[in-house]
């Protein structure tokens, strides 16, 4: 088999599963392009991304261009002579770049496109609650995830399955893809296609705070499913009241049980031994949870932090 010279662009964990894929395997990552160092948290330490210590550590060389149209930049990556460009979660790429290498630019997405085009495609597949996804190569062109498809594998989503399992058993299969799909481009035996056209793809929008409110009106398999979507990051999150002060409550898992109880949505029963909030058909319990201010917690812990229930309330 021929082997390609690939540069690799990505950041974080998901991209560094196939980073590791390719080095791996048959094919010479010439170059790898990630985000900028960064300082964070109380000490500001610089930290760098998954993407990065990976090439590092196999002493790939590495690019954290501010700006993918920097002319010095765009020169040392075309002077790399690689064959195709692979992208994975990284961000949106400019036409110069991306038509550079003599094969394309393929991404990997983690969703059977043209379904999920966007920032969060397995969140989305677990608050919509598919019993299925996958993960999609295709060839980037400037349309946002719209490109010719490669290749496709699907995935079923299991039961109770939250976003941050599914993530990680599709960086799994998504690196393999990756593997699979630079073997076939050696082998001239890919033919792209374009994606099918569907007159109302769903969408994986970019997830900002306020999407994450958890609301009870709605029925218990649609709260359910939007808490199991989101954790355990962004994390879904409502509004708890103790005494006269307001706090968020992230919750990460619980479990529902559909009854008709007459009681107005988003009401609660709390006690030393019960956390029940009443949804529109149901009852949701919280196991998994996370006050403003405190740790992670099952809701055994959380209830036993508190001595008069009477003062909390939504």
């Amino acid at each position: 088999m021929k082997s390609l010279k690939v540069v690799f662009l990505g950041t974080p964990e998901f991209a560094k599963t196939s980073l590791e894929a390719i080095h791996q395997s048959n094919h010479e990552v010439v170059g790898v392009v990630t985000v900028a160092d960064k300082a964070s948290g109380r000490g500001q330490k610089i930290n760098q991304s998954p993407v990065k210590m990976y090439a590092v550590e196999n002493n790939i060389p590495v690019f954290q261009p501010e700006k993918l149209r920097n002319a010095e930049f765009l020169e040392d990556v075309r002077k790399l002579d690689a064959d195709v460009f692979i992208v994975v979660a990284f961000r949106m790429m400019p036409k110069v770049l991306f038509e550079m290498p003599k094969m394309g630019t393929f991404n990997l997405h983690a969703s059977l496109l043209p379904d999920y085009r966007g920032a969060a495609p397995i969140n989305y597949a677990v608050i919509n609650g598919e019993e299925k996804t996958g993960a999609t190569t295709f060839f980037i062109n400037e349309k946002i995830d719209e490109g010719n498809i490669l290749l496709q594998e699907e995935l079923e989503v299991s039961p109770d399955e939250n976003a941050g399992h599914l993530h990680d058993r599709l960086m799994e299969m998504g690196s393999k893809l990756v593997v699979k799909t630079l073997d076939g481009l050696a082998d001239n035996a890919i033919i792209e296609k374009p994606q099918p056209h569907v007159e109302h793809p769903k969408n994986a929008y970019k997830i900002f705070k306020e999407d994450t409110r958890i609301h009870w009106s709605a029925p218990s398999k649609t709260v359910h499913q939007f808490i199991l979507g989101m954790s355990p990051y962004p994390a879904a999150f409502t509004t708890i009241k103790i005494g006269e002060e307001e706090k968020g409550l992230k919750i990460f898992a619980g479990k529902f049980e559909l009854t008709d109880h007459g009681k107005p949505s988003g009401t609660l029963d709390i006690s030393k031994n019960e956390f029940k909030i009443y949804t529109e058909d149901g009852v949701y319990f919280p196991q998994e949870l996370q006050l403003e201010g405190k740790k992670r917690m099952n809701v055994k812990d959380f209830l036993n932090g508190f001595r008069n229930f009477d003062e909390i309330s939504f």
